[in-house]
């Protein structure tokens, strides 16, 4: 029942500062350029409480699912009544535009803030991540071993799509299950393209939560070393040397890949073996002798993927800060274009319940782990709000390019078409994303519903 309960008020929360810095960006605009603002709503439906001040009644409303800015004028059922002033539909259309885009904008500008302090605050994250998308290990009869991919080989691109980062290879993957992609490599002094079929996982996407979301897998990793994270005392590393925050490369000459560090280690009971250690940017070789537990052997280290700091000041840490929010904006929308072309599985699609529980696991993790989580769904509220779909601000924004390109505002009826038609939209886009969230908290997904 408390997992319940908090993960309802971290949701609302979360949602909340969105909801309102969104509505806020409206609601700013609108006064600037002089619209006369009747309500200030957190949540749709019955007004609960709130009060009246000056023009705006600022109100929380039941259905605390979002939120909404009405002002004088806009509706386009409304009796007709001479246009006044403060009216929206009486500003010009560049004013309007304004006013449209400012919430998305605002979301977007959160994002980078709430980026912008955790940069400054100090963040751990994998080093390989950012690192080059070179191939460090290759799993046994995975997809990747199937298609003849090797240790060493750089991924150039994936479906033609130009590859940077590890970082851009996991998206690319993950975004892909059970699709024959083509990837593009450099293997030595050759460019190849090799066809590669993606298998699809469930994996869960928290420790505890059982909620489910597919991924397309390949088998493969980047070159990712291990980090020590300590050290027991009197143990074979600590005699030989071994220290806390050394990056293990190399075990016996051959690379210590993190998936087979461990693995590694046991096939050497009581027999020296030379490993080679980055330490404060240095390669140095020690001799170690694992101790032998059973019949395999241990040296008393507790490891982590290879981590780096990162902190930087005011102003490198805002501009850090939106080059990753370009990079997540480029994501997301990569993403919602594979939804489109049937690249990408609906199944990865999370609504309201998925949001809720990941908000509340990135409580439980700490406040600069809500704090990014927050940041994410800022900016994806913000890029998804100006797509051209009736009823959000894109759709009212082509609808006033379109008035503007006709020279001549739409009639009554025309806008009330497109209301009605994003109003349907909108209602099946809903009911699918929770749909979605249900299914994947049942043993076998959709295929739970079928009765045969």
């Amino acid at each position: 029942m408390s997992e319940i309960i908090g993960t309802i008020l971290v949701f609302s929360f979360v949602l909340g500062i969105l909801v309102f810095v969104h509505e806020f960006g409206h609601f700013f605009m609108a006064k600037l350029v002089g619209i006369r603002v009747e309500v200030f709503s957190w949540g749709y439906g019955k007004r609960l409480f709130g009060i009246k001040k000056g023009d705006t009644d600022y109100r929380i409303s039941m259905i605390p699912l979002g939120g909404y800015v009405k002002f004088s004028g806009e509706e386009v059922l409304e009796e007709k009544r001479e246009m006044n002033a403060q009216d929206f539909m009486a500003k010009t259309r560049w004013k309007r535009f304004l006013v449209l885009v400012m919430g998305s904008l605002m979301n977007i500008c959160l994002a980078i803030v709430l980026m912008s302090i955790i940069n400054m605050s100090g963040v751990s994250v994998s080093k390989y991540m950012d690192g080059k998308p070179v191939i460090g290990w290759i799993e046994s009869e995975s997809p990747a071993e199937k298609a003849q991919l090797q240790v060493d080989d750089e991924i150039l691109s994936i479906n033609n799509r130009k590859i940077d980062t590890w970082s851009d290879v996991e998206l690319a993957l993950g975004t892909k299950p059970d699709k024959t992609i083509d990837i593009e490599i450099k293997r030595g002094d050759l460019i190849l393209i090799i066809p590669l079929l993606t298998e699809s996982r469930s994996v869960k996407l928290t420790k505890e939560s059982r909620e489910k979301i597919e991924i397309g897998y390949a088998g493969i990793s980047a070159k990712i070393w291990a980090q020590v994270m300590m050290v027991t005392p009197g143990s074979a590393a600590d005699k030989a040397g071994i220290k806390a925050g050394d990056v293990i490369r190399e075990i016996g000459g051959k690379p210590a890949h993190y998936f087979v560090f461990s693995e590694t280690i046991q096939k050497y009971p009581e027999q020296e073996i030379d490993f080679g250690i980055v330490r404060d940017g240095e390669l140095i070789h020690l001799n170690v002798t694992p101790k032998r537990e059973g019949d395999v052997g241990v040296i008393g280290v507790a490891t982590r993927v290879e981590f780096v700091s990162r902190q930087v000041g005011f102003f490198g840490a805002i501009a850090q800060s939106v080059k990753e929010n370009a990079r997540m904006a480029g994501m997301v929308v990569t993403f919602i274009k594979d939804l489109l072309t049937g690249e990408a599985s609906t199944r990865q699609l999370g609504g309201p319940i998925a949001i809720a529980n990941l908000s509340y696991e990135a409580f439980k993790m700490g406040f600069m782990t809500l704090i990014w989580w927050m940041a994410f769904i800022s900016l994806q509220l913000g890029i998804i709000n100006l797509f051209p779909i009736p009823m959000f601000d894109g759709g009212h924004i082509i609808v006033l390019g379109l008035e503007g390109l006709f020279r001549r505002d739409f009639s009554v009826k025309v806008k009330q078409v497109i209301m009605q038609i994003g109003f349907v939209l909108i209602i099946i886009l809903f009911v699918f994303v929770i749909l979605n969230d249900v299914v994947k908290r049942l043993p076998n997904g959709w295929d739970s519903l079928i009765p045969f």
